[in-house]
């Protein structure tokens, strides 16, 4: 079958570009990164990864984050950046100014503090899987056996700066097929935060710590400062 195209250039190629031009507009690729393809040099260096962190911070919340960062590990090429005193519920309203939303509970940062792998009291970094979909890997696994087995996995809080980055980059929303469950966090009754996209909106809601399935997946972290590779102040 002949391919589609325009001029010399295939629809893909086509495709691309316009994917290309969404992002800068929206400022999840930076005129600086894309200076650099241009030149031969790679734009995802651990500087310009910081930078584009730096805007989306800027732009939402008007803050900004100094943070060691963890060694990458094979597999783990997603970069997460937390800052100091930043909320659940205020992640969640910028959300949903942006997007439609549910929450089972209208006060997230009550239902989980002190019951986070991770809190909030200063910056720090992850690594997760760059995944649209959580991690296949840990399908069929409950919070439970996640702790069990000593799996670290994505607090609630790290899961919507996740879900607003990656909308803010491609327009689209994590979970559209499956469930995360957030197992680096606990609601005060004892239930494991889990988030999705369903029904056309992005939704926090609970399960059971015994609770497991197919489309019911964790996203490993990795977040000890062993092996830091550079200290990034911006």
């Amino acid at each position: 079958m002949k391919r589609e195209t325009i001029g010399d250039m295939s629809g893909s190629v086509l495709g691309m570009m316009a994917d290309l031009c969404h992002k800068l507009q929206h400022g999840a690729r930076t005129p600086e990164q894309f200076e650099m393809f241009l030149k031969g040099k790679n734009p995802f260096t651990p500087e310009t990864i910081i930078i584009g962190w730096q805007r989306f911070y800027k732009k939402f919340f008007n803050m900004r984050v100094n943070v060691r960062i963890p060694e990458k590990q094979s597999g783990f090429g997603r970069l997460i950046l937390v800052p100091k005193g930043i909320m659940a519920n205020q992640i969640f309203e910028v959300c949903q100014k942006n997007f439609s939303c549910w929450r089972y509970t209208e006060d997230l940062d009550e239902a989980i503090k002190g019951r986070n792998d991770r809190e909030t009291t200063q910056d720090y970094a992850i690594w997760v899987r760059d995944t649209q979909e959580a991690d296949e890997e840990l399908k069929n696994l409950s919070a439970d056996t996640l702790k069990e087995k000593n799996i670290k996995g994505i607090t609630l809080l790290e899961r919507l700066i996740f879900e607003l980055k990656f909308w803010d980059e491609t327009g689209r929303h994590l979970d559209e097929k499956n469930v995360t469950l957030c197992a680096g966090s606990r609601f005060s009754d004892g239930g494991v935060p889990h988030a999705d996209w369903r029904d056309s909106e992005f939704a926090v809601d609970w399960y059971s710590p015994q609770d497991a399935g197919s489309n019911l997946r964790a996203r490993a972290v990795v977040s000890a400062l062993k092996g830091v590779f550079k200290l990034l102040l911006c």
